[in-house]
């Protein structure tokens, strides 16, 4: 007799609206929506001419601030379609919800109250920075909820608020320069005397951080959202909210410095914005210099289980080993190989702060599928990233030390010999391609590719195993793979 199977052999297809296409066409289509209708509305305010000085002069801090934010994102560099997402909702929504909510609480304030002049102070004051805020921070929030394996600690937090706030200081700066240049055009000043000057050197000079800092607070209460557990649900909700509160009192106050006096406005800048700006700049390289340090903490468990060879967590633990690795590769074996070696090291980076996140109790249920995908995307690569990180740990190795006369030699050489070298390495050079004198002491597989049937990769190192990468003995080793010293 003919049974059912238990479960379905077909799984179910997905409605039309969870298809990756409609969602990614539905954005686009909102987005682009967004660019046309604010375009018409800063054309209509400011007039052609001024349109096109506006917009000459209000790209010209924008690539040093995505750069510098690109910066930042260097040691785990997110997804080019998300900063992409980020500056163009900042550009368009964020903006197009900005000035319609902005011009029309102004307007019922003025209607209500008979006072328009107390309407544009309440409106700057009040109304923009809570309105820009939460429109900014809608775009840190779908990153956050949609791209949450991209979004995994402050750094990540920085970067997306950074790039949304850019991205609209970037229209904003359009109107207010356009309608500076319509201005002088009415009154006929010219020069450094003219409103355009002015507005320049206070908007683009002096202040082009003003939104991103403001938008930064949000991005790192979503940042350290991120990196708290499942557990704690109410802290996970109440720290975004607290960063977009600080982030709208910060703006309501900088918006407000014109009414503190005439020195009001330098007041604020100089002994709020500026050492805020500093703060918060530090707090993101240390922030960056962390994360490095958790490379080289996290992936010595997958040295000695054979996935890496020593040389490796010392080499991307630097960022000037890494970009050494990446020119290297570059000058050897073309530009395909330089990028398959900065994905490597994407990748790696990505592995030792999943392996941190696991050891803290903070990572998901698909901790073990992300770890496999993790590192059966290195092992894919490691022909051409090798060798590449072989060169960099040569060359940023610290040089050897002179032994003590009389006590005794270590290794062959009278010296120090640094991590990741083994006592029979030498000083030459190793052409590129070819087998480093520090070959895996582990070999995870039998010369099969990842893909084959024949793949027997080493055990991961699971988390239920060691509390610490430093435990190695605690990790089981394959039948073919050994543990030993990593010298010969």
């Amino acid at each position: 007799m003919a049974t059912c199977p238990p479960y379905p052999t077909n799984p179910p297809r997905p409605h039309w609206w969870q298809r990756a296409w409609v969602r990614y066409g539905a954005l686009t289509t909102l987005l682009a929506i967004s660019g046309l209708v604010i375009l018409a509305l800063v054309r209509e305010q400011t007039g052609t001419q001024g349109f096109l000085v506006g917009l000459g002069l209000a790209v010209l801090p924008v690539p040093l601030l995505l750069a510098a934010f690109r910066w930042l994102d260097r040691v785990d560099p997110g997804p080019w379609r998300n900063l992409l997402f980020c500056f163009a909702w900042g550009a368009c929504a964020a903006a197009l919800i900005a000035i319609i909510a902005n011009s029309f609480a102004t307007r019922w304030i003025a209607t209500a109250t008979a006072d328009p002049a107390g309407a544009d102070t309440l409106g700057a004051t009040v109304i923009a920075p809570v309105v820009e805020e939460s429109a900014k921070a809608a775009a840190v929030l779908l990153v956050f909820l949609f791209r949450r394996r991209d979004f995994t600690g402050i750094v990540d937090g920085v970067v997306v608020a950074g790039v949304t706030a850019t991205g609209f200081a970037f229209t904003e700066n359009i109107l207010y320069l356009g309608n500076a240049f319509g201005t002088d055009q009415l009154t006929g000043d010219s020069g450094f005397a003219s409103v355009t000057a002015a507005t320049f050197f206070v908007r683009v000079v002096m202040s082009p951080f003003a939104h991103p800092l403001f938008t930064v607070l949000t991005g790192i209460g979503f940042g350290i959202a991120a990196l708290s557990t499942g557990r704690h649900h109410l802290r996970r909700a109440l720290l975004p909210l607290a960063g977009l509160l600080l982030a709208m009192g910060m703006h309501a106050l900088w918006n407000g410095s014109a009414a503190f006096g005439e020195y009001g406005f330098l007041a604020v800048y100089g002994a709020f914005m500026v050492p805020c700006f500093g703060l918060l700049t530090w707090l993101a390289i240390w922030t960056r210099q962390r994360e490095l340090r958790t490379v080289r903490d996290e992936l010595p468990a997958y040295v000695t289980a054979g996935w890496l060879t020593p040389a490796e967590p010392y080499a991307l633990g630097s960022m000037h080993a890494r970009s050494l690795a990446r020119r290297h590769a570059r000058r050897h074996a073309g530009k395909d190989a330089a990028r398959a070696v900065a994905r490597y090291e994407s990748y790696a980076t990505s592995l030792a702060l999943l392996r941190q996140r696991g050891r803290k109790g903070r990572a998901g249920a698909d901790f073990a599928v992300r770890e496999r995908e993790l590192l059966d995307a290195l092992w894919q690569r490691r022909e051409v990233a090798r060798p590449a990180l072989d060169h960099a740990a040569r060359a940023t190795a610290p040089p050897p030390v002179a032994a003590w006369p009389g006590h005794g030699v270590y290794g062959v050489h009278a010296g120090y010999v640094p991590y990741g070298y083994g006592s029979g390495v030498h000083a030459g050079y190793v052409p590129y391609g070819r087998t480093a004198p520090w070959a895996p002491a582990f070999t995870p597989v039998r010369a099969h590719h990842p893909g084959s049937p024949a793949f027997t990769p080493a055990p991961y190192p699971g988390l239920a195993q060691a509390q610490h990468p430093a435990d190695r003995s605690a990790y089981p080793y394959p039948p073919h793979a050994r543990p030993r010293p990593y010298g010969p």
